[in-house]
């Protein structure tokens, strides 16, 4: 595992992850044990939890290798007969249970996740609710996997369809939403009748392994959740190999995707992928300008920018255009860049160093291409992780943050002049996740909800996920469906039986 080890020049930002972590109830939320098969295992080899926001070794992990998850493999296969004859009302007991304990820990779990990911701690608040929901919501779920019945078209004969649990499920989780991420899959998984070893990011360890600490507590047996942390090929290598790993989700950039897709094939799993977002979004002159800022500020900051829903590339048409870039850089100077630990913080660093690179990278490339660029002042320069909110206008089509995803505070806006128009730039991207459109046209906001090439559009709203919503993209942003009705079924398989000769 290999992480970037920065100074900055703000000493007073050092105590604050270590005063945290000192000060948590659970200490073995830190203790960085890996669970395999009901058993906590410190390892030999340890990797180092690093705080974005300053350099600093904040703690440290067992690393896994595949001679472990071979075992973990194993484990789960041999707890997955039990797990599948519980009850569904009983596994939905287990996972109210492990939601209800998240809760209970949800500060200390809250400050794991700012200290090891950096977002500011009111978002790592949000993010444990938000991940418990989707365990309340799966255990409900688990209760409705219907069948159904086929009218035959054979005399004398019934016809059958059934849902049952696919198998051993593996789950590699990203460094964004590091508890949400998991839950999201894990409920699914778990509601299904599947036993699931979780793969998280190397960046974001404790609080994942705090999760299976917390699992175990709920009463969940030995090899139905385990985690392990370590070399990302290392321990992907057994999951996408190994024929007893019969489902793989994962989320992450279309890169990496496309080499898990690749890898399974080889054994033919069932793949569900949640890959990168290029998210555009459209503000039209018949929408209040006011309303339409607080939306963009709200979709391109969140997660300091690093979320695959970010708003990437901001259409706003002539009519507006001025107002909204003027309107809009008054409300980014007002965010304040800080250690996620700081109460006023609104932007923390980048998780990792590659991202606050990309996010310069794009800022250069569009200002050499014409691009005005407007930053917001901070104070001090805090470490090369940091990325202070960044306008860039005047973008065109032909700029590096027009055509890739940047995962950062920097946000681009482009005019536009007809519907037409824009609907054609917005769909001219192989990514397909989310989109946003402002419009007070009720005909306009269904035709392009209608013809925009996106699996979720937030129509004059920058905030639509949860539990029952179906979150996934089109065309090389995913494959399948997280979350809702729908999340369940990527963790199943469909059988179906036909009863004959029922006459004689």
């Amino acid at each position: 595992m290999t992480f970037q080890n920065v100074r900055h020049k703000s000493p007073h930002l050092t105590a604050l992850a270590a005063m945290h972590l000192q000060g948590l109830r659970r200490r073995d939320f830190v203790a960085g044990a890996a669970l395999i098969d009901g058993r906590w295992i410190a390892g030999e080899q340890r990797d180092v939890v690093i705080d974005p926001a300053t350099g600093e070794e904040v703690a440290d992990v067992a690393r896994c290798g595949a001679p472990d998850m071979d075992l973990a493999i194993a484990a789960a296969e041999r707890s997955f007969s039990a797990w599948r004859e519980l009850l569904p009302a009983k596994r939905g007991e287990l996972l109210r249970a492990w939601a209800s304990l998240i809760r209970e820990h949800s500060e200390e779990l809250a400050i794991l996740v700012t200290v090891e990911q950096g977002k500011p701690l009111a978002e790592a608040r949000y993010e444990i609710g938000y991940g418990a929901g989707f365990l309340d919501w799966f255990a409900a779920e688990g209760e409705r996997t219907y069948g159904e019945t086929i009218p035959s078209h054979k005399p004398a004969s019934l016809l059958h369809v059934r849902k049952q649990p696919i198998g051993v499920a593996a789950a590699i989780t990203p460094w964004n939403f590091p508890v949400a991420m998991i839950t999201r899959k894990a409920g699914a998984a778990l509601a299904a009748g599947c036993p699931i070893i979780v793969k998280p990011a190397p960046e974001t360890p404790l609080s994942a392994l705090a999760l299976a600490r917390l699992a175990e507590e709920a009463g969940l047996p030995p090899g139905v959740f385990q985690v392990l942390v370590g070399d990302p090929v290392a321990l992907s290598t057994p999951l996408l190999h190994d024929t007893r790993v019969r489902a793989l989700s994962f989320t992450g950039s279309t890169q990496v995707g496309r080499l898990l897709l690749g890898g399974a094939a080889q054994t033919v799993k069932k793949v569900s992928l949640e890959l990168g977002g290029h998210a555009p979004f459209l503000v039209f002159d018949d929408v209040d300008v006011d309303r339409a800022v607080t939306g963009a500020i709200a979709a391109k900051f969140a997660t300091s920018g690093q979320d695959c829903l970010a708003a990437n590339r901001i259409y706003v048409q002539r009519g507006v255009y001025g107002t909204f870039v003027e309107r809009f850089a008054s409300e980014m100077a007002r965010l304040k860049v800080g250690h996620g630990l700081e109460p006023a913080t609104d932007i923390g660093p980048m998780t990792k160093l590659s991202v606050a690179n990309k996010c310069r990278a794009h800022i250069d490339d569009a200002a050499a291409k014409g691009a005005r660029v407007i930053s917001s002042k901070q104070e001090e320069i805090l470490g090369p992780n940091f990325v202070p909110p960044t306008l860039l206008c005047d973008v065109t089509d032909t700029m590096l943050i027009a055509r890739e995803e940047t995962f950062g505070p920097v946000a681009a806006v482009l005019p536009f002049d007809t519907e037409d128009e824009v609907l054609a730039r917005a769909n001219a991207s192989e990514m397909g996740l989310a989109a946003y459109v402002y419009t007070d046209s009720l005909r306009r906001a269904l035709r392009l909800s209608e013809n925009i090439e996106y699996g979720m559009v937030g129509i004059n709203t920058a905030s639509f996920t949860g539990p029952p919503i179906p979150f996934g993209g089109w065309k090389q942003s995913g494959l399948g469906r997280e979350g809702s009705r729908h999340g369940i079924d990527e963790f199943m398989e469909l059988k179906f039986v036909c009863f004959g000769d029922l006459a004689a």
